[in-house]
């Protein structure tokens, strides 16, 4: 490149102007009568002599008033060109996002609660017979709402009657959902997210069912609701590394048995292929004959437990033995293949064994075993989204 574009103001225009001549030209030449053609490469070669002669500000003007005349002369415009432009930007811009989603980083939200309390999914406090406690309004509200990403619930019974029927969630906009429900002749409207089972759904949030009466200025809803973790996967550290114990990774669920096959998982990687693995009955995994504990690398949280297990808290690993005690009413097994600490399995080549930090409510390694390390995704990496103690690079 010429060292007076970096100095000259008039040789970058002009340079500009001939290589945006050039790729018109290109890209017409197949429909270009040839004197044209001609006539365009003749002025594009004056006007690169020019540059490369060293011509001043006023020669490279000239030169540029004659290579636009002969451009608006033989070069055929282009219909809607502008929207040509946009839309060639917005593929362009769509192509580097895939780009970067596809190689680099991928956002990902926590959809459950198996890895509280590293990483969160939906949670909600219902607070429907407590009519002292007031939920925060204008600016606290839009607060909360945009960056600890907290929604609030708050619908009072206008007239008595039995809560007589509950729409399924229509889908709206890509992120919100109408549900509408009817409480003797009145109808209510909510507006929430898909995941939110505000009404219904294997979580029903709200405490309430069809059939549950309701008296004038009752409340029927107060709820408050924090979204689920958003973060960021690391997608390229694997691509020349394999994961590490400890770890947090995310999963396709595409040949798993057991498992819905069209979703990603989050879960930390307790084991490698060709390992032993057994959970011992003080909740602690042992890998090889080797019991883990708090100085093990990325499992010093897991293991700062103390006292029974609990629910959402660190609680060690267990096996089947340790958690049918703590097993709620309806649940079933929750690690099958682990009945006890003398029970161990081991790893087919090349798979990975995970297993969720919420040890009494995680779905994990322990039901449905190991699966391919080609189903691995990438790493946790960064938690954008909403602004909590777990924000950042915190999580381990």
């Amino acid at each position: 490149m010429n060292f007076r574009w970096f100095i000259s103001r008039a040789v970058r225009q002009a340079s500009d102007m001939r290589s945006h001549v050039q790729k018109l030209l290109n890209a017409q030449r197949d429909i270009l009568a040839p004197p044209a053609v001609t006539a365009l490469e003749e002025s594009l070669a004056a006007m690169r002599a020019a540059i490369a002669s060293g011509a001043n500000a006023a020669a490279l003007k000239a030169e540029m008033d004659k290579l636009e005349a002969a451009a608006n002369k033989w070069l055929k415009p282009y219909p809607s060109h502008s929207i040509r432009e946009n839309v060639e930007v917005i593929l362009v811009a769509v192509a580097v996002a895939l780009a970067v989603r596809t190689f680099f980083v991928q956002p990902f939200k926590i959809p459950t609660g198996s890895m509280q309390p590293t990483l969160y999914g939906i949670t909600s406090e219902n607070y429907r017979n407590q009519p002292d406690v007031k939920f925060p309004t204008g600016v606290a509200r839009f607060v909360d709402s945009w960056f600890r990403g907290t929604t609030y619930f708050d619908i009072v019974c206008e007239e008595d009657g039995v809560l007589t029927s509950v729409e399924p969630p229509k889908r709206i906009a890509p992120f919100f959902h109408r549900q509408k429900f009817t409480i003797g002749s009145r109808d209510y409207t909510i507006w929430t997210s898909p995941e939110n089972e505000i009404f219904g759904g294997r979580n029903n949030r709200s405490g309430v069912s069809p059939g549950q009466p309701f008296k004038k200025g009752e409340s029927i809803l107060k709820l408050k609701v924090i979204a689920g973790d958003h973060l960021f996967v690391n997608r390229l550290t694997y691509n020349f590394r394999p994961p590490r114990r400890g770890e947090i990774i995310v999963f396709e669920t595409r040949g798993i048995p057991d498992l819905p096959q069209d979703q990603f998982y989050i879960k930390r990687m307790v084991a490698l292929g060709g390992e032993r693995v057994r959970i011992g009955d003080d909740q602690h995994l042992v890998i090889n004959g080797e019991r883990l504990d708090a100085a093990t690398p990325h499992f010093e949280n897991v293991y700062s437990f103390q006292g029974e297990p609990k629910d959402s808290h660190y609680s060690g690993h267990l096996n089947e033995k340790i958690y049918t005690p703590y097993r709620k009413p309806g649940h079933g097994p929750i690690a099958p293949l682990f009945d006890d600490g003398a029970q161990e399995r081991t790893l087919r080549p090349h798979h990975y064994l995970v297993m969720g930090d919420n040890t009494l409510n995680s779905y994990d390694s322990r039901a449905w075993g190991d699966f391919p390390r080609e189903n691995v995704i990438g790493k946790s990496t960064f938690v954008y989204w909403p602004v909590s103690s777990r924000f950042g690079w915190s999580h381990r």
